[in-house]
């Protein structure tokens, strides 16, 4: 048993923040918490770390009760920026966890260099951007190469090439052996990573695979996109004006009917890609009611 939470309740005052919290991680796997601000996710993951008390619940990592100091040569919490120290420079924070864990510097310089932030490591946090923040603090995480990795809102502040980097990076350490619990607001992001989500409601837990719901859609670069929408929705092809595309909602096989009808419109395709239509529509369903 990799991670396991039972019944956990938490409150602040009178305030119900967790409701009687349970699930598990069992083997190696991506899992994310999603729910609006103020839900609990970053209470629940504090929680997990024991730097809250629960009112009423237990938690074990990797066998152990989570009150066992032990348990973090094994795992890692990336919490946000607040954890951060703006008169230290990145390798500062580095060579801290190394101590304390006994990696070495030639470890720390590696690990540095895989996440990208080997060229700013002897900079002063305080000069950092918000996104160079992101990449210290996950560099910090993976550090000690644990076998549970626990992360809060890790794409926060990045643009979409660190975006797709990081996600890239979570892909390879969940491959390598390391179960992955992450929150995030970034659903398209967690589309690419994972189908299975804990979504958190109210103080509960409602478990998903997204991948039943899954779809994939289709955003088209054309010369007329008024003249595209049009003709595709006159074969009852469901599509959504963007800012620059046309989003069409179809299933793979059914591509070659929009290419169709594209061409027998004289539309031109500039381009064309694909999207992952799964946790937002999900996410409406439980909080907007959409």
């Amino acid at each position: 048993m990799i991670l396991s939470v039972k019944n956990i309740h938490k409150s602040y005052g009178k305030e119900k923040v967790l409701k009687g919290i349970s699930f598990e991680m069992t083997q190696p796997q991506i899992l994310a918490l999603v729910g609006p601000n103020g839900s609990g996710k970053s209470t629940l993951l504090n929680v997990i770390n024991n730097l809250l008390p629960a009112n009423e619940g237990e938690v074990t990592v990797l066998g152990k009760i989570n009150k066992d100091p032990n348990i973090f040569k094994e795992i890692s919490y990336m919490q946000d920026n607040s954890v951060l120290y703006d008169y230290l420079t990145g390798y500062d924070h580095l060579q801290f966890i190394g101590d304390v864990q006994g990696i070495s510097k030639k470890e720390i310089l590696s690990t540095a260099k895989r996440v990208g932030i080997d060229s700013y490591i002897n900079k002063k946090v305080g000069k950092y951007s918000l996104g160079m923040k992101q990449h210290l603090l996950l560099t910090m995480a993976i550090l000690n190469n644990p076998k549970l990795l626990i992360l809060d809102e890790p794409l926060n502040g990045l643009d979409p090439t660190s975006a797709i980097k990081v996600r890239n990076l979570l892909l390879e350490i969940y491959k390598s052996g390391t179960a992955i619990l992450l929150s995030s607001h970034n659903l398209a992001e967690i589309d690419r990573v994972t189908s299975q989500i804990l979504f958190l409601k109210d103080g509960n837990l409602i478990k998903e695979d997204i991948s039943k719901y899954e779809k994939a859609c289709y955003d088209l670069k054309l010369d007329n996109i008024e003249k595209g929408e049009k003709a595709l929705k006159q074969q009852d092809i469901p599509t959504e004006i963007l800012d620059e595309s046309l989003r069409v909602y179809v299933e793979g096989a059914s591509l070659d009917k929009v290419f169709h009808i594209l061409d027998a419109e004289k539309i031109k395709l500039l381009d064309i890609d694909k999207k992952i239509w799964g946790s937002e529509e999900r996410y409406k369903k439980i909080f907007v009611g959409g």
